[in-house]
């Protein structure tokens, strides 16, 4: 049974890829702030984990016991000040999946998907794009750097744009629903290979300009 880490699942696209890896049969790990389960669905391995904290980042990889197959980390802000949100959005996600790389905790080619988001794209910008988009373009800037280095420890990472979606941050008038979301993100980690390794893609597995 392949085994899923999926950081940032209590509610929103969190909690929809966990139930399409339930129902995939796959073994599910998964993240909460409070160490609630997602959902309610108890059979999942939770988590506590405040991603800006690294005790709780150090306690989830002392417990994880074997490598995961594909971990996908999701957990992200758009309220609070610039440095809350820098932190939790483009500093957490890069120190929490290089904390699980330096502890193997990734299968050979395994997969690493990090939810960023279009607003992230410095391609046509002019000026900023607020703090939550800032945070996502320092993101990705930062995971460019990272790409080689964790290709070498053997992962197959990418960034993806999740696509507008209706949650409590994408707000009732965006484009796609959790589900399309979560099936469109899964679906492309599915037909993921080294090739692809370094790119910014979006849920439905188109190339995003960078």
């Amino acid at each position: 049974m392949p085994r899923v880490l999926i950081i940032g699942a209590s509610r929103g696209i969190g909690l929809g890829l966990v139930e399409r890896h339930l129902a995939d049969g796959w073994e599910v790990h998964a993240t909460t702030r409070d160490g609630s389960a997602p959902g309610g669905h108890d059979d999942v391995t939770v988590y506590r984990l405040d991603v800006t904290d690294d005790g709780e980042l150090a306690a989830m990889i002392a417990t994880l016991a074997e490598p995961l197959d594909r971990i996908i980390h999701n957990a992200g802000i758009n309220r609070g000040s610039r440095d809350e949100i820098t932190r939790v959005n483009a500093d957490a996600p890069i120190t929490v999946i290089q904390a699980l790389l330096d502890a193997h905790l990734l299968v050979p080619d395994g997969a690493i998907a990090i939810m960023t988001s279009q607003m992230g794209a410095r391609r046509g910008r002019t000026g900023s794009l607020g703090d939550y988009g800032d945070s996502k373009a320092a993101l990705n800037d930062e995971f460019r750097r990272r790409a080689d280095r964790w290709r070498q420890s053997g992962a197959i990472a990418l960034v993806m744009h999740p696509g507008w979606v209706r949650t409590d941050m994408g707000g009732s008038g965006a484009s796609i629903g959790v589900t399309e979301s979560a099936d469109g993100v899964a679906a492309v980690l599915d037909d993921l290979d080294p090739s692809q390794h370094g790119q910014f893609l979006t849920w439905d597995g188109r190339i995003h300009p960078w």
